[in-house]
């Protein structure tokens, strides 16, 4: 060994790593890996940063409505409706935690897992 160090490559993450870490940070590795060369220039990878971002985004704009419609039925209900919305926000989180890591997964085992209704939106926008 000559002591220096390897040297850095472009394309150093596969396809399949790329993809999964699409997921890793919700809309955010989307992003990174739609502006980063070479990965934006891979449908695969494309397909699953677009997915990443609208499915994280849907998300987030599913718990805002949540929590304003939880608030307005726990004034109405004295907390206790508030209460029962509270439960069905953390079964929809658990949910979105499996699905999270199923896609992962899927996407690190060179796997195509389209979503329905956002699924064709991303690949639409990964064929562009």
């Amino acid at each position: 060994m000559n002591g220096n160090p390897p040297a850095a490559n472009s394309g150093d993450l596969s396809e399949n790593v790329a993809s999964a870490l699409c997921y890793l940070v919700g809309f955010i590795t989307g992003i990174v890996f739609l502006v980063l060369a070479p990965y934006n220039q891979n449908r695969n990878i494309k397909f699953h940063a677009w997915q990443s971002i609208f499915l994280n985004v849907g998300m987030i704009g599913l718990m805002i409505v949540l929590s304003i419609l939880s608030i307005i039925l726990g004034a109405i209900s004295l907390g206790i409706l508030s209460i029962l919305m509270g439960v069905v926000m953390l079964v929809i989180y658990l949910g979105f935690f499996g699905l999270w890591l199923f896609l992962m997964w899927k996407a690190y085992n060179g796997e195509k897992l389209v979503l329905p209704v956002i699924g064709p939106l991303a690949e639409a926008q990964a064929n562009k």
